[in-house]
């Protein structure tokens, strides 16, 4: 594991290839949060092909700006995850059921399995799976309006 300074470009495949300090080149590599909800910029692992960590990074923001920027490109064509504003109906009080939601990429539905598909996290937030394994973020369950924090109680 290395934390000296690194290069990273695309290859001609659109691939990113880090070369670390003493001059090995990887081809393919893929950065990987440690802690994507909890501290997104904080804690990143450069990783092969074969999932082995080359690179650790411990602050995102104090990668030079080419650096960075590449790896905030690759993760941004990698991460989707919805952040959930309001709930604006529940098919049923029981699991399986549809929700209808407004979230930061515009209005969805998706189906709910069953309630243990809501992870609670840290300060309020919540981790929704649907049933087809997108995930869902709600950043502060307090935060939401009244009717959706009503609809999201019967499930927690």
């Amino acid at each position: 594991m290395n934390t000296e300074p690194f290069q990273l470009e695309r290859n001609t495949h659109g691939r990113l290839l880090l070369t670390t300090p003493d001059g090995v080149c990887h081809d393919g590599v893929v950065p990987v949060r440690a802690f994507p909800i909890a501290a997104p910029h904080e804690g990143l692992s450069m990783v092969d092909a074969d999932g082995r960590e080359l690179v650790w990074v411990n602050e995102l923001a104090r990668l030079p700006v080419p650096l960075r920027t590449l790896i905030e490109e690759e993760l941004a064509s990698r991460e989707f995850t919805p952040e959930i504003h309001c709930i604006v109906a529940v098919s049923t009080f029981s699991t399986p059921s549809i929700w209808q939601v407004e979230t930061d990429r515009g209005a969805t539905s998706f189906v709910l399995k069953g309630e243990e598909d809501i992870r609670r996290l840290k300060d309020g937030a919540l981790w929704i799976s649907d049933s087809h394994g997108i995930q869902f973020i709600v950043r502060d369950r307090r935060a939401l309006d009244r009717r959706s924090r009503r609809l999201l109680e019967r499930f927690l």
